[in-house]
């Protein structure tokens, strides 16, 4: 079995990160948290518990403290990078349904779908993350379930590959780049379907998530690198071809997903 660790990037998730943790360590040994300049207790929740944590002194932002994780496993040695969050979204047991994924193409981008359950998404997240699909799967030339799922299994070929340059603003479009530099790389993007999972807000802080703004920050990063490459009509195309196949055959995108 490869080596794998489990990175979970943490801000203000005081209710909820220590139920997520252990259930995590329950499927895979190596567990990084990066504390992103949490003030509400977060980092006091994880005592005790058998892990690494990173800390930042101030609020960084996710693009930053996910490469701050992957960067520390890839140092030791890690061969893949499992990524989810913290807040409660992502069922920890799931991470075994993501791995077999792994294992079947080690050298794919694997990504926990939840687009198969709209009824259970709230209807703007939903929408929003319908609208980032399209955009990135013409970027990557492949058909895209959830491009906006951070839980994930990341190869290190990938990781070691990808030289973006995460900020603060680039806290949500960091994903999707990495998504697009795997397209590019001709390497395949797989879906699992997992459930969707949105907590009680007395039990979970508010995600950070925005669905105009970061969206539109998104689609503007896609913009742009389409019009950087001369529009990459040829992924058009096979998304366009896509769409009219599943169209046809509405379960042909569900036979595409592993799991």
């Amino acid at each position: 079995m490869s080596k794998i660790a489990v990175v979970i990037p943490a801000f203000d998730e005081s209710r909820t990160i220590r139920d997520v943790a252990e259930r995590a360590l329950d499927v895979i040994p190596w567990l990084i948290v990066v504390d992103d300049g949490s003030t509400d207790g977060t980092v006091d929740a994880l005592t005790g518990l058998p892990l690494t944590l990173l800390r930042n002194e101030t609020n960084r932002g996710k693009a930053l403290s996910l490469m701050r994780g992957f960067e520390h496993a890839l140092g030791r040695g890690a061969e893949a990078v499992v990524t989810l969050d913290g807040d409660g979204q992502h069922r920890p047991e799931d991470i075994t349904r993501l791995l077999a994924a792994h294992h079947h193409d080690q050298c794919a981008l694997i990504v926990g779908s939840r687009l198969h359950n709209s009824l259970e998404i709230p209807r703007d997240r939903y929408l929003a993350n319908r609208f980032a699909n399209f955009w990135i799967a013409w970027a990557t030339g492949q058909p895209i379930a959830d491009s906006q799922s951070g839980f994930r299994v990341y190869p290190a070929t990938l990781l070691r590959e990808v030289t973006l340059r995460p900020d603060r603003a680039k806290s949500f479009v960091f994903e999707s780049e990495i998504m697009i530099e795997a397209g590019r790389r001709g390497m395949p993007i797989m879906s699992v379907p997992i459930a969707a999972i949105y907590p009680d807000p007395d039990r979970a802080r508010r995600s950070h998530f925005r669905p105009v703004l970061d969206i539109a920050r998104i689609v503007r990063m896609v913009a742009w690198k389409l019009i950087s490459t001369g529009l990459y009509l040829p992924g058009l195309v096979r998304i366009l071809r896509g769409a009219v196949s599943v169209a046809r055959d509405p379960e042909s995108m569900r036979r595409r997903e592993i799991g």
